[in-house]
């Protein structure tokens, strides 16, 4: 994410807690405020996608799914009764 983006995810992201802060003032709901700050935090990843965290936690993800692989003697038994 270039500095430009950054910019523009933090400007949204203050835009986002006065909105908040204001709906928390009239009175709204902690559910609906809460619901308002998930949602329009959604919306703004899919406008200002972070790419690069997004292909650091797609690498992580498939570390830990390769060592799982290989080591398949130290995975969690499924210790349910089957029926």
């Amino acid at each position: 994410m270039d500095l430009q983006d950054q910019e523009k995810k933090v400007e949204a992201l203050e835009a986002i807690k006065h909105r908040a802060l204001v709906m928390a003032g009239e009175g709204a709901d902690s559910l609906q405020v809460r619901d308002f700050i998930t949602d329009a935090k959604k919306e703004l990843a899919y406008e200002l996608p972070d790419t690069e965290a997004f292909e650091k936690a797609a690498r992580a993800a498939g570390r830990a799914k390769s060592k799982l692989q290989s080591k398949p003697e130290e995975q969690p038994k499924d210790d349910t009764p089957s029926l």
